[in-house]
């Protein structure tokens, strides 16, 4: 049973490989011969026990729920994409660098060895590795990313540059996430919580103030405003003058659009459209992020 799961899963990475499976993870797999058993490279069976997690996992929390649906999913099919691990010869254990979901659904599902591919690493490649199959996934929480930035950033002296080129993400993404560590306890416990969403979050920076950005923190809760509602309230509060009157319908089509624009450009735009042509007005918040947002819009 084992050979054959190993046998389909070895199919499954080639024709990956051949379609591509992009920067990020082409990384975690190394090339050569797939079914070679050598320790540096191949992938090969080891005992679930003798894997310790990553000290430099970014992900610290794991839906149950999921958790079980795959572990049904492995009980059926096995595991058809290895953990990445390396190996600690002074103690003849293997450290986890990718796939801890994997690898406790494994352990759920009653399996005693799991698939591996072996390779060495430092903490900056564990850590690197580690996020970037957790990100190309979205396996991880606005504030885990951002949490895993900020180790990349001063833990590893990593420019916002470096990290995007080894996340591939834009700077102004990566410089927005790391953003989101500024707002207070209460702020990050709700996104955290899933009460509010990161586009909240992101509107409430524009908020000078941990006091401002938790009184409207609790407007947002208690009046279930959604991430547009939410900016305006911002607007409002900075004393700024609304753009548009509040009672208006806004075409469906202009709202997918503005969220396009929103996600491309990882900061907020509004889009005003009119029978002979419109204005779109991007915001940024700091000047690192009009940097960010300059090199994007000119390619550079």
């Amino acid at each position: 049973m084992v050979s054959i799961l190993m046998q389909i899963w070895f199919r499954q990475v080639e024709m990956a490989r051949k379609g591509g499976l992009g920067r990020g993870l082409d990384a975690l797999i190394p090339g050569g011969d797939f079914e070679s058993s050598a320790p540096q490279g191949g992938a090969t069976l080891v005992q679930s026990s003798l894997i310790v997690p990553n000290p430099r996992q970014p992900r610290d929390h794991m839906d149950g729920e999921a958790l079980d649906d795959l572990a049904a999913s492995i009980r059926e099919h096995g595991i058809l994409q290895p953990l990445i691990v390396t190996f600690e010869p002074l103690t003849g254990m293997y450290t986890l660098i990718a796939g801890e979901r994997r690898l406790c659904a494994s352990k759920l599902a009653g399996l005693d060895q799991v698939p591996v591919i072996i390779r060495e690493a430092d903490e900056l490649e564990r850590l690197e590795l580690a996020l970037i199959e957790n990100v190309q996934r979205a396996d991880l929480s606005p504030l885990e990313t951002a949490e895993a930035y900020r180790e990349l950033a001063e833990d590893f002296s990593l420019s916002h540059e470096e990290i995007s080129a080894r996340v591939s993400k834009s700077r102004v993404s990566v410089t927005n996430t790391l953003r989101l560590l500024k707002l207070p306890d209460a702020v990050q416990k709700a996104l955290a919580d899933e009460q509010i969403s990161e586009g909240h979050a992101r509107a409430l920076l524009g908020l000078n103030t941990p006091q401002s950005q938790i009184a409207a923190l609790q407007s947002i809760m208690s009046h279930g405003l959604n991430v547009r509602q939410t900016e305006e309230l911002v607007r409002k509060l900075t004393g700024h003058k609304p753009e548009y009157a509040p009672e208006k319908v806004v075409d469906p089509d202009i709202q997918e659009l503005e969220e396009r624009l929103r996600s491309r450009l990882s900061t907020r735009v509004t889009l005003h459209h009119g029978k002979k042509g419109g204005t779109i007005t991007i915001h940024y918040f700091s000047d690192e992020e009009l940097e960010g947002l300059i090199e994007t819009l000119l390619g550079e």
